[in-house]
């Protein structure tokens, strides 16, 4: 399959995904739904862009390991918090003004299809590589996703422990890699994503691989990460999670200052 016909194909499979997953949503009253099937898609994307790719054997075989673990781990870390607590104030807040207009709920899941083949663009260049032999490139692009996977779970399960503790209702977690940055997951999340532009050197499209980290970035840092996120927090937490904001770096970690 050429590389358009693959975006196409991962597209429609993602608008029947999310499609199954707004009717979900409208059974349930909980829209974060649309996250999980968004990372299983994305994830899935990598395994059908590798299945289909004209690439060699080896960066597909990669690809569709590295990309498929990824989007599996996420998805299933979203499930076991979407089916255990109540809908993510994010979408809590959406709902208030959206209400039950299941138009928009449809669209916005819709919207969420095409981010997943949007997302599965660097997968098109790594599955296109015709570099056949094991080399730094690949070896780099391994070495990454294992730490980007393994530090972003990590901060997940910090921040599950604290948020298990009822004593820390309404309050910030601080603890392991949120004492250096008020997004760990998100950095490394965003992070993980430079594997795939490495996996791609030597790809007759390698430049496309370059978007997924780019367009990521975007995202978490002004549109619907961070943003959103801290909004809500102020909303629930208010000056604790301002007195969080003011001391601890927002995205790339680093040591917390004094708050004054």
């Amino acid at each position: 399959m050429t590389p358009w016909q693959q975006l196409l194909l991962v597209w429609l499979v993602a608008v029947v995904a999310q499609s199954l997953g707004w009717l979900w949503q409208r059974k349930r009253s909980n829209a974060g739904i649309v996250d999980v099937v968004w990372s299983f898609g994305v994830g899935g994307a990598a395994v059908l862009v590798a299945a289909t790719g004209s690439g060699a054997l080896l960066p597909r075989v990669l690809l569709a390991m590295l990309g498929g673990a990824w989007g599996l781990r996420l998805g299933l870390h979203l499930w076991h918090r979407v089916r255990a607590e109540p809908e993510d104030g994010r979408y809590a807040q959406l709902r208030q003004r959206w209400g039950n207009d299941q138009r928009k709920w449809f669209a916005m899941f819709q919207f969420q299809a095409l981010l997943i083949a949007f997302f599965a663009l660097p997968f098109l260049a790594v599955a296109a590589n015709p570099v056949a032999d094991w080399n730094a490139w690949f070896m780099a692009g391994i070495a990454t996703w294992l730490a980007c996977v393994a530090g972003e779970a990590v901060a997940d399960a910090q921040l599950a422990k604290f948020r298990t503790n009822p004593a820390n209702k309404g309050k910030t977690c601080r603890d392991g890699l949120w004492r250096y940055s008020r997004h760990p997951n998100y950095f490394f999340e965003w992070l993980h994503w430079l594997a795939y532009v490495l996996l791609a050197v030597g790809s007759p499209i390698a430049w496309l691989a370059w978007s997924g980290p780019v367009v990521m970035y975007v995202f978490l840092r002004w549109i619907s990460g961070i943003p959103f996120t801290e909004a809500q927090a102020l909303r629930t937490r208010g000056e604790d999670y301002a007195r969080y904001q003011r001391s601890t770096p927002m995205l790339f970690p680093w040591f917390p200052k004094e708050d004054r």
